[in-house]
């Protein structure tokens, strides 16, 4: 059983290594595109021209560095077991956000939404397969322990 959820956990976490590292091989694009569905706030609009000032990049930009380096190193966290509960936690937070964010099926009439609701429920999965990997841990339980006197 250990082997497999070893298994699972790599073949698992090449989704996140992969889309992070096409993320920061195409920053424009991934800029741009999160440029359309993200609007900073009033409130941390000065801070964020700040940082562009001190960055020469445009917030888009630097989203797009943030996620492209979450994912890699939460993938490869996951994919190492170190520190899994955590970055499987910090994907749970960023998946949400980026379905509510990305996939806006409930505003397409019903068969014009089907590309972007199996989208939706592709990350939902995800986040399911993440709060498996919170829930298991670290250490690997025996079978009696796992599923009890079934």
């Amino acid at each position: 059983m250990p082997a497999f959820v070893t298994f699972g956990r790599i073949l698992f976490a090449v989704l996140f290594i992969y889309t992070g590292a096409t993320k920061l091989f195409a920053i424009q694009a991934t800029a741009d595109y999160i440029a359309t569905r993200v609007v900073v706030p009033d409130v941390i609009a000065p801070y964020a021209k700040q940082v562009e000032t001190a960055t020469a990049m445009t917030t888009p930009q630097l989203l797009a560095i943030a996620v492209g380096g979450l994912e890699i190193i939460a993938g490869l966290m996951i994919a190492l077991n170190f520190g899994a509960r955590f970055f499987a936690m910090l994907l749970v937070i960023y998946v949400a956000v980026a379905t509510v964010l990305f996939y806006d099926f409930w505003n397409q009439v019903p068969p014009d939404n089907a590309k972007m609701l199996v989208d939706a429920l592709k990350n939902l999965s995800i986040i399911g397969a993440l709060c498996m990997i919170i829930g298991y841990g670290r250490t690997t339980r025996p079978a009696e322990a796992a599923y009890g006197d079934v």
